[in-house]
């Protein structure tokens, strides 16, 4: 029995919560999967898991022995890592995260820019808005935009992003441009998922979160949608500043309300942090931070 390809595939069960999850995010077969965990538990003469139709569970014997394995494996990927070279010069491959108009925006050109610069670096670049876990989704580095819980990441600041309603000239000649957050009650808006409730938006007043409800007239599912509707006059949209900076640059879409936008959103660098960084992640993080505060800096009007 390969004693270390067992543990990696039982800790990828408990990870996935399932044994055919482990074998999609492994690329091994289910059956494979299932015979090296029950012989790792046949070797130790004991149970790892409490199997059922609907859910895995660990054992108690299994709760001790996932932490040993999770370590045992971090010292053999250090190792390998320390005898290949990454703590000695940037080779090897990157996985990274990003949101996805921010990714294709900004990280993007970055990251086709610092290939170019280090022939010895291969990058897997993932571009989502759903919030990765680094060590459970083997993530390097993540762009993440808006506020941190407390966490044990390291996080890089490169700059900010704000909130901003904005909509097409037409649609303000026809309607007039709202004074106060209030006027919006009488707008036609357009909303979309993932930003803020599609019901309210939220504004600064007073220093104060104030809360106004809003008419969906239109309701979509990205930014982007959000943004070719608003340029069409059908309402008023609420996007992230950097995301309409070449429609106002070009004079389609006009920022409204800017007195009560709320706080900007920071944007991070997050890493694990733990240990030695590898050269590889140290030369992506002092290459991209200064060219991401750059383009941030920029992507304004």
């Amino acid at each position: 029995m390969d004693r270390l390809e067992a543990m990696s595939l039982f800790v990828a069960t408990v990870e996935a919560g399932s044994l055919s999850a482990a074998a999609r995010r492994s690329g091994v077969p289910l059956a494979t999967v299932s015979r090296k965990v029950s012989d790792l538990e046949r070797h130790l003469k004991t149970r790892l898991l409490n199997r059922s139709t609907r859910r895995l569970t660990l054992t108690d014997a299994g709760e001790a022995y996932l932490a040993a394995c999770r370590r045992i494996l971090d010292e053999v990927g250090e190792a390998e890592r320390t005898a290949g070279g990454e703590y000695s010069a940037p080779t090897g491959e990157l996985i990274i995260t990003a949101p996805i108009v921010f990714g294709r925006l900004h990280v993007l050109p970055v990251v086709t820019a610092f290939l170019a610069a280090y022939p010895q670096v291969d990058i897997r670049l993932t571009l989502g808005d759903r919030i990765s876990q680094l060590a459970e989704d083997h993530i390097d580095l993540a762009i993440r935009i808006g506020r941190l819980p407390d966490s044990r990441m390291v996080t890089v600041k490169v700059g900010s992003i704000g909130h901003v309603v904005c909509a097409s000239p037409a649609y303000l000649a026809d309607r007039g441009a709202p004074k106060t957050p209030r006027d919006l009650e009488t707008h036609s808006c357009i909303t979309f998922e993932g930003l803020s409730s599609l019901a309210t938006w939220t504004f600064a007043v007073d220093k104060a979160d104030f809360p106004v409800p809003v008419h969906s007239r239109l309701r979509v599912n990205t930014a982007e949608a959000a943004i070719d509707a608003a340029i069409a006059g059908v309402g008023m949209t609420r996007v992230l500043s950097y995301q309409i900076v070449t429609a106002v640059r070009s004079g389609t879409l006009c920022p409204v309300l800017r007195e009560f936008e709320p706080e900007p959103w920071p944007v991070n660098l997050v890493h694990a942090g733990q240990g030695r960084l590898p050269v590889k992640l140290r030369a992506f993080l002092d290459f991209a931070a200064p060219r991401l505060r750059e383009r941030l800096a920029r992507a304004t009007w």
